[in-house]
């Protein structure tokens, strides 16, 4: 299969999420992304779920597995001038270099951008870190993990039910939009390299990437002067465009996001009433008088269950869903069909199910290719093979503690 980034190295000094996410987008495009990591490995092979080995003597992190896909690792102490050296000889030929460390950390190890770009003037450096590279000095050495980016970032504050306390979006979005963002970063640096054959710094930040997808929530403080509030499954500005409970007691989201689709969604709740109701037949005046009318509302859609629903709805051509839970989501047909649910044979585990990749490129489509590495598994034969060392150094350097891994 044909790859969009073959060819394209991507030295990969990342940990726990957000770079890591970063590069196994690039490796799920089919670059050649090699994880340098440190005698302990990265932090995430420590997060559960655990997975026992076939031996039953030890245990492999599912976190781990399910973000760094694609990719080789080597184990290097890059606190030996040894394993710096071989860090510096693996940046000459790179096209991208990527880590999410505190600022100070590269610089302190002699790894910042600017030591680069002598090494390799043409590099591609991407660091995510929580608040910037350059960013004020009380800002830029402040510790950050996803909840703190999302509560920062104002993104918190519109999450969860009316009235209730501070809720955390589920999945670990300041992480993972960041490795979005860095990911679109790099593509866009590479092809400025291409055109020029200059290098540059992509500077991302968890916060400014949250505060970046806020959508409508900003401009409705600066336009209205409202400050936003969290409103359940609601939405601020469409009606209805939310969860209702069902007559079995699951829920049902509806959204109903123009006039025509509030037409069809009266006609198919058999309310046709509504339709012209000189208080909702509008989505302004609807979400103005949203008040009054959810409640109708929910009285209508405790008449039938979810299942009766979803086929009145997908009959009448109005958004709908279920509100599946994982379970469900994985067990879905479409998204198998899509290859979004996949299988890779971990070693020393087995078979482990997992997200696919979403790029459903026609001629280049991301896919998974090869599991999870182990912890310097690839260490000697990188070593050998990519950067031309002989057995006997090799050798020497497993022995005086600057590699680690697989001989």
């Amino acid at each position: 299969m044909k790859k969009a980034l073959e060819g394209i190295k991507i030295v990969d000094l990342s940990h726990v999420l957000a770079a890591p996410f970063c590069t196994m987008i690039l490796a799920d495009m089919g670059a050649d992304v090699v994880k340098v990591e440190p005698p302990i490995g990265d932090d995430s092979r420590m997060f559960g779920p655990f997975i026992t080995e076939e031996d039953g003597k030890e245990k492999q992190s599912g976190y781990f597995i399910s973000i760094n896909r694609n990719k080789r690792s080597i184990c290097v102490d890059l606190k030996k001038e040894e394993g710096k050296e071989i860090l510096r000889e693996m940046i000459k030929d790179a096209d991208v270099v990527v880590e999410n460390y505190r600022p100070t950390t590269m610089r302190k190890l002699g790894f910042s951008y600017d030591e680069l770009k002598k090494i390799n003037p043409g590099v591609i450096y991407c660091s995510i870190c929580g608040f910037g590279q350059d960013a004020l000095p009380e800002y830029a050495q402040r510790p950050a993990y996803d909840m703190i980016a999302q509560a920062f970032s104002g993104i918190m504050s519109i999450t969860g039910p009316v009235g209730g306390p501070p809720v955390r979006i589920g999945s670990s979005v300041g992480d993972i939009v960041a490795g979005h963002q860095g990911a679109i970063g790099i593509l866009a640096a590479l092809n400025y390299k291409r055109t020029t054959g200059e290098g540059q710094h992509v500077d991302i930040s968890m916060a400014d990437g949250l505060f970046y997808i806020l959508e409508n929530a900003i401009v409705r403080y600066t336009i209205d002067g409202d400050v936003p509030q969290p409103l359940g499954s609601a939405h601020p500005a469409i009606t209805p465009f939310q969860g209702f409970e069902s007559k079995d007691n699951s829920w049902i989201i509806v959204a109903a996001g123009n006039d025509a689709l509030w037409e069809k969604f009266c006609n198919a709740i058999d309310r046709e009433d509504l339709k012209d109701h000189e208080l909702y037949k509008t989505n302004p005046l609807r979400t103005k008088n949203k008040p009054s009318l959810i409640p109708i509302l929910e009285v209508e859609m405790k008449k039938k269950t979810t299942d009766e629903w979803i086929k009145l709805l997908d009959e009448s051509g109005v958004p709908n869903s279920s509100l599946n839970t994982i379970d469900k989501a994985v067990a879905d047909p479409n998204l198998k069909y899509r290859n979004m649910v996949v299988e890779v044979d971990q070693p020393k585990v087995g078979k482990i199910t997992m997200a696919g990749s979403p790029f459903h490129l026609s001629e280049t489509p991301g896919n998974v290719r090869t599991p999870a590495p182990l912890l310097g598994q690839h260490t000697a034969a990188f070593l050998e093979s990519e950067l031309g060392y002989s057995k006997e150094k090799i050798e020497k350097l497993f022995e005086g503690g600057v590699v680690f891994g697989e001989k």
